[in-house]
């Protein structure tokens, strides 16, 4: 390792990829707020089963009061920070790399796409639960597989589309699908009798399902930093769009279950995924019923378009840091990163056939350890750099910023603890996989068996460094450290004569 030292790089992108990356539409605040929503909820859609895993209503209720306090609060208020300090598409990859150096932001990556591209996999499957309540033949596997394709291809395709269009869309889709559980939840008001909302049997309670389905329901506050260099004016609609999210998911999930728990009284076994549909039909009618598995359907894909987009910008993000191929970054006439796009697409659909509940459970462990690097990044970030300029600064000392962090790091150990010892396995072979890649890729990167662009940046030392990084011509990053794997070093005047190269760094 090399010694700390103060450094100014330049990081200079290919002039198509900065005319592409101009002239895309930037996303505003309100399309920012629908996409974080669909990060992190897109309604009620799959919240059913913590009723069931909760032995009754009181546990999920319990849990979406105090969840979001000691969880969602404390991942975007350090997102919101980070984010808008750092406003590139790598995001939290981004964060760790200026903590940690690039092996450990390439391990956060990895992870972070990984658990992502798992999620994803859960909305087409999602989508066809909903509908099957109506269409029974969809639960054969010979119309089910073809449907599954059917869909994830369409929406790959959106996304290819624009990040513009997906921003607005996810205003569209959030409208229809939320507007039917406000219908409901008025029409559910003479009949609530607020004793049904404590009802809690213990012996059927699932704590780790339970656990599980909170935090799935309750995170990916920070997916949305993978692409806020692609957002108007970030330190000020960044932190902006966040806070509401944080609001509109929280009440995306509470309203609808008190309405259907108080209601009527069922069986806690009854409530699967789809079951929102079935407590429509009893409280409003068959149409409100349709309308419900309507906007399931429409939130799918709301889902899926946002987290698709996230993924898929992170490795644009990755690429640009220099810690993957440069096809990576290479964006269509829309803007997309065309490539990324293909391989998070590739990744849903060989994930499309395990169920709901294991789905959860591996992106969750998965989630949780890239979110304690995360933790740690930020820590090390407010200690180590105190006068890195943050547009957006969580209101409190280092010292209390140190204290936000411990109940969240305490339900990820939580979390982790409580996965089966398949879940352990597989996910210990992904974070394996990852440790290989990064040599891999630098072998990949020496023997020149793929294309690097040449004007990626270079890697000036594998410890965090006080670096001042102007990016041009796209917008200006201070006190920002650059990471670089595969790239060559440039004899451009835009880069330092004193810059250590990846091959200089390894013989250290």
């Amino acid at each position: 390792m090399g010694q700390e030292e103060d450094e100014s790089i330049i990081i200079t992108m290919s002039s198509e990829s900065i005319q592409k990356a101009n002239s895309s539409p930037k996303l505003t605040l309100l399309p920012l707020i629908a996409l974080i929503f669909y990060e992190v909820s897109g309604g009620p859609f799959g919240i059913e089963d913590s009723v069931r895993a909760g032995g009754g209503p009181l546990l999920p209720l319990l849990g979406f009061l105090i969840f979001p306090l000691f969880w969602s609060i404390p991942e975007a208020l350090i997102t919101a920070e980070l984010a808008t300090a750092y406003p590139e598409n790598g995001g939290y990859v981004v964060w760790v790399s200026s903590a940690f150096g690039p092996f450990w932001g390439f391990q956060e990556g990895f992870w972070k796409w990984f658990s992502g591209v798992m999620d994803n996999a859960l909305y087409p499957v999602l989508f066809l639960d909903y509908l099957k309540h109506s269409f029974p033949v969809l639960e054969q596997l010979a119309v089910r597989i073809p449907i599954l394709l059917g869909i994830t291809v369409s929406l790959t395709y959106l996304n290819y589309r624009g990040l513009n269009i997906v921003g607005f869309a996810s205003v569209a889709l959030a409208a229809f699908s939320l507007f039917p559980f406000l219908v409901m939840g008025a029409l559910a008001i003479p009949r609530i009798k607020a004793r049904r909302w404590l009802v809690v049997d213990f012996k059927v309670v699932d704590w780790r399902g339970y656990f599980n389905y909170m935090f799935w329901n309750l995170n990916y506050w920070d997916k949305a930093s993978t692409l806020v260099a692609e957002v108007e004016d970030p330190s000020r609609t960044f932190p902006k769009a966040i806070f509401g999210a944080v609001i509109l998911v929280v009440l995306s999930y509470l309203i609808p279950l008190l309405a259907g728990t108080g209601a009527y009284r069922s069986d806690a076994g009854e409530w699967t995924d789809g079951y929102f549909a079935e407590v429509g039909m009893l409280i409003g009618g068959s149409w409100l019923k349709w309308w419900i598995q309507a906007g399931s359907a429409m939130s799918n894909l709301g889902l899926f378009e946002a987290e698709m987009s996230s993924d898929a910008f992170q490795l644009l993000g990755m690429s640009e840091l220099g810690m993957l191929p440069g096809i990576f970054a290479a964006r269509s006439r829309y803007g997309t990163p065309t490539f990324s796009i293909i391989c998070s697409a590739t990744g849903v659909i060989f994930l499309s056939w395990m169920t709901f509940q294991e789905i959860v459970e591996f992106l969750n462990f998965l989630y949780s350890v890239a979110m304690l690097l995360e933790f740690a990044a930020f820590i090390y970030l407010r200690i180590k750099k105190p006068d890195l300029q943050r547009p957006y600064r969580v209101p409190v000392q280092t010292y209390s910023a140190i204290l936000i962090c411990l109940p969240p790091a305490f339900l990820l150990i939580l979390v982790m603890c409580l996965a089966s010892l398949k879940t352990v396995l597989v996910s210990g072979v992904v974070i394996v996989m990852g440790f290989f890649a990064f040599p891999l890729l630098a072998q990949v990167k020496n023997a020149k068996w793929t294309r690097v662009d040449a004007e990626q940046p270079i890697l000036p030392s594998m410890e965090p460094l006080d670096a001042d990084i102007s990016v041009l011509p796209q917008h200006e990053v201070h006190d920002e450290t650059t990471v670089s794997l595969l790239s060559q070093p440039s004899t451009s005047n835009a880069v330092r004569e004193d810059g250590i190269s990846f091959d200089e760094l390894k013989e250290e």
